[in-house]
């Protein structure tokens, strides 16, 4: 039904949002494309010749040269043709991408990357909370109890931590349509001895107050936003609705899967854009003017090789690219460095090279988008530089 973060009490109020009418708070949405995501073939380097000579069966043909080609950009990269309906956006200044972005550490095991790309410290297995939860500041009496949520059956690693935080598939798992039964639990959760069990019994119900009221409401997205069927664009719709809803969001999660392209690439990766490229349309649309205070960020564990494997699919590799949609987004530009697809400038003579390190982009949203400038607790074991920023983000 739903899952909790570990935390003591969430000191929370179903009244938060009626205390607070009207008020906003900045908001970090993450993406996570489970599956390592072919970077090459999401924003495509059609300038570089090198990246058809790798790839005979399985690139992008350049703009304007063929049906389905790449969505010129800036006269070397493009977007994928299925991303079309971001590309309003990055004209508009609200979409920037950050390319050979990823972790340095040379895992390919899907676990491991994601599992270390959740924590924010790659290459240790001992870190036992997420970056995202850390990224928070520390609750007070007037925190919400939905101020992290993720949309899924469990709470992702991201999320986990000292700060209390909420998954959940849909916003009406929350609903508990037996008043009786609800009003006999809940008493047995407040009289508990258990002090821990009495925290998270009762915060569990007040949150489950405040999604009830905001359910009495039918919601429409605005603006004839048009969200896609799947599973991300319905949690990206959920996390737009709770956000105007104005119940103390200040950090989300979604993620969708599918994207370990082994064989047949450009089918699966075609239908993973189309509903990626719409979701997070329809949700600047839906979101209007309150875009201004929201940030969204996608990811993946790794990218994928350089040149197409003989299955007409490609294998695990390592630099991706990430995107960053928001109203404080330095968008319209394509930063980091590119370090091109020679064979000599290849990473292990195979897949692209990193040159941004994603803890790079994550820090520079966490302390200028959200405003905690204590990066370093955010990533442990990293040393913070803002001189290694991309300026995804304009400083608050």
């Amino acid at each position: 039904m739903f899952g909790v973060g570990v935390a003591p009490s969430w000191l929370a109020r179903a009244a938060y949002a009626a205390d607070s009418p009207g008020k906003s708070k900045k908001v970090l949405v993450t993406i996570f494309q489970r599956g390592a995501a072919d970077g090459l073939n999401v924003v495509v380097p059609f300038g570089e010749s090198r990246y058809y000579d790798l790839r005979p069966t399985l690139a992008v043909p350049k703009p304007s040269s063929a049906e389905n080609a790449a969505i010129d950009l800036n006269g070397f990269f493009g977007l994928h043709p299925s991303l079309a309906p971001l590309k309003p956006i990055y004209d508009a200044k609200s979409l920037a991408i950050v390319h050979a972005t990823g972790s340095p550490d040379p895992t390919r095991s899907h676990f491991d990357a994601q599992d270390y790309m959740e924590a924010g410290t790659p290459g240790l297995k001992a870190t036992r909370d997420g970056w995202l939860n850390r990224a928070l500041a520390p609750q007070d009496p007037k925190t919400s109890p939905l101020r992290a949520l993720a949309l899924g059956p469990t709470l992702p690693r991201m999320l986990r931590g000292k700060n209390a935080a909420v998954a959940v598939n849909n916003i009406a798992d929350f609903q508990v349509r037996d008043t009786a039964s609800s009003d006999m639990f809940e008493s047995m959760y407040s009289h508990s001895v258990d002090t821990v069990l009495h925290g998270t019994g009762k915060e569990t119900f007040e949150a489950v107050r405040m999604l009830k009221a905001i359910q009495k409401e039918s919601y429409a997205p605005a603006g004839g936003a048009a969200y896609p069927a799947g599973r991300l664009g319905q949690s990206m719709r959920q996390i737009a609705q709770l956000i105007k809803a104005n119940v103390g969001v200040e950090v989300a999660f979604a993620d969708v899967g599918g994207w370990d392209t082994h064989v047949n690439e450009l089918g699966q990766l075609s239908t993973r854009l189309t509903e990626l490229g719409q979701a997070m349309a329809a949700f600047h649309k839906d979101l209007g003017d309150r875009m201004a205070d929201v940030a969204v960020v996608t990811m993946s564990e790794f990218g994928r090789t350089a040149k197409e494997n003989g299955n007409r699919g490609t294998d695990h590799g390592h630099a991706n690219v990430m995107f960053v949609m928001g109203g404080d987004v330095n968008g319209g530009a394509i930063l980091g460095e590119w370090p091109g697809l020679q064979q000599e400038q290849l990473y292990e003579a195979r897949d692209l090279a990193v040159t941004t390190d994603f803890r790079d982009v994550l820090g520079e949203l966490v302390s200028n988008h959200l405003g905690n400038r204590q990066v370093g607790s955010v990533f442990p074991g990293y040393q913070v530089d803002p001189k290694k920023y991309r300026g995804v983000v304009r400083a608050s």
